[in-house]
C-alpha cells in the first residue's frame, strides 16, 4: 500500500474517534435529570472494564485456560474482604499467579 492510504486510515479513524466525543457534547446540551437515565451512564465505566478484565482473567495470552489468573481471582477476592488496601490485594494475586504458574 502506499503512503496516501495509510494516511487516509488515520484520517477516518481521527474523525470517528472525534465524532464519538463530540455527538453527545452537541446533543445532550441540558443536564440530563431522568434518575434512571443517570444512574446507567454512572455504571457503564465499570461494566466496560469488567468486560474488557474478566476475559483476560481466565484465558492467558495464548487464549488456552488460565489456571494461575483463577488463582489469583480467588486469592484477591478473598484477601479484599479482610483488607481495603489495594497494594496488599494486587501483591496476593501477583503472587498466587506466580506460585500457581511455578507448580502447573
Amino acid at each position: 500500500m502506499t503512503w496516501q492510504v495509510y494516511l487516509l486510515y488515520i484520517a477516518v479513524m481521527a474523525l470517528t474517534t472525534y465524532l464519538i466525543r463530540m455527538i453527545p457534547l452537541t446533543v445532550f446540551r441540558k443536564k440530563i435529570e431522568s434518575p434512571f437515565i443517570r444512574s446507567f451512564l454512572h455504571y457503564v465505566p465499570y461494566a466496560c472494564l469488567a468486560a474488557m478484565t474478566v476475559p483476560a482473567i481466565f484465558y492467558g495470552a495464548d487464549g488456552s485456560w488460565s489456571w494461575g489468573g483463577v488463582a489469583a481471582l480467588a486469592a484477591a477476592l478473598g484477601v479484599s474482604f479482610l483488607t481495603e488496601n489495594l497494594t496488599v490485594v494486587a501483591c496476593v494475586a501477583c503472587a498466587a499467579v506466580f506460585f500457581t504458574n511455578f507448580l502447573l
